[in-house]
Order: C-alpha cells, then structure tokens, then sequence
C-alpha cells in the first residue's frame, strides 16, 4: 500500500486527466480493503529480521530508484518503509545498497527500543535479493565500481563488520518487500499481502 499511496501523492498536484484517472483507480483499491488488518500473535517468537529492497530507476520521471523496508519480531510485522531514494543510483547494487544500509538503520532502532525492554537481539538477519550489494557490505576493499557511492551509505558496512547485522540472500520470489517498491499483478500482491500477516478479522 505504501508503493501505492506514494504514487498517489505524487500525482496530487498535478490534476491532468491521466492522473486524476490514476488517482482514482489507487483510491478505488483502497476502498476494497476496509477490513484488512495487521495480525499479532501472543505467542510470536522475540526474533527480529528484516527484508530489503529497491526498485532500480523505478522512477519514469527522475529514474530514482524506489526504497522499501520491512521489519518483523518472529512472524509480526512491526515497521515498514516504502521511499524514493534521494539521488539516482548507478546501479542496481547501488540502489540495494543503499537501501539496505537504511533498512540497518531502522534495525539499530528497533534493537536499541526493545534492548528499553530488557530484550536483548544481537547479529539481525537483514534479507536481500541482490548478491552483489551483499558482497560489497562484506568486503571492506574499495573497488572502481563501488567509489562512487557516498560515504555516509558505508554505514551498512560498518556494522557488518561490528556483528550488528548480517546480510543474506533471499529468492526474488520469496522478497515480501516487492510490495513496497513496484506494482505488482493482483494475485502477487494478494500474496505478499498475506505474508506481510494483513488479515481480515472476519
């Protein structure tokens, strides 16, 4: 829904037909799911992983890339993200990179609000379905296709190499974060929806 609502937003000014026609077919699958809800489990595991991911250039206006982010405590979904990336990425790596080094600092966060708990998680599995992003966070060595990329996005590989986090590759078809990132036909995201736990109580 994210995915959707951010395109929703960005057409909101720019009343042409073709968007007021847009905005109309997003609010109209809003209104199909009134129901819908998050489910949480009181016996759900303290297990928190998360799953990254970025639309390459997904963009048509600017081709920036599309960031989207989800984070789970066992099966409950307790954040998601869904954004444009601030600068066009080179890259495909680059896009996950970069993404994936927000999805850590989201992690950090949720770490550091259930560490307030006495909920102590260390080393959280970080899921990506780019194996090149996965190898740069790895490796500390800076390579002629990676030193482009800003400063500030090795964040990522810091607290890999700290033990923070670790990142491992998950099947593109597994990726639940897809959701958040690029439009998807309708039993693709009936079944991503699922897997995210939105259930309609009835």
């Amino acid at each position: 829904m994210p995915f959707y609502y951010t395109g929703l937003y960005r057409f909101y000014h720019d009343r042409t037909r073709t968007n007021f026609i847009i905005i109309n077919y997003e609010i109209r699958g809003v209104t199909y799911t009134p129901f819908l809800g998050l489910f949480y489990s009181h016996d759900s595991l303290f297990n928190l992983h998360a799953y990254s991911d970025a639309n390459y250039g997904g963009c048509k206006l600017n081709r920036k890339s599309t960031s989207g982010t989800c984070q789970f405590l066992g099966t409950s979904l307790v954040s998601w993200f869904s954004k444009k990336q601030n600068s066009v990425a080179l890259s495909t790596t680059e896009a996950e990179y970069v993404e994936a080094g927000s999805c850590c600092a989201q992690v950090l966060w949720l770490k550091k609000q259930l560490c307030d708990f006495g909920i102590s998680i260390s080393n959280v599995c970080i899921k990506c379905d780019n194996t090149s992003a996965i190898n740069l966070s790895r490796n500390p060595v800076q390579h002629s296709k990676s030193k482009h990329i800003e400063i500030r996005h090795h964040f990522l590989r810091d607290h890999v190499e700290k033990g923070d986090i670790f990142l491992e590759y998950i099947d593109p078809l597994n990726q639940v974060t897809d959701i958040f990132t690029k439009p998807l036909d309708n039993e693709r995201f009936c079944t991503l929806r699922r897997e995210l736990g939105m259930q309609n109580p009835s």
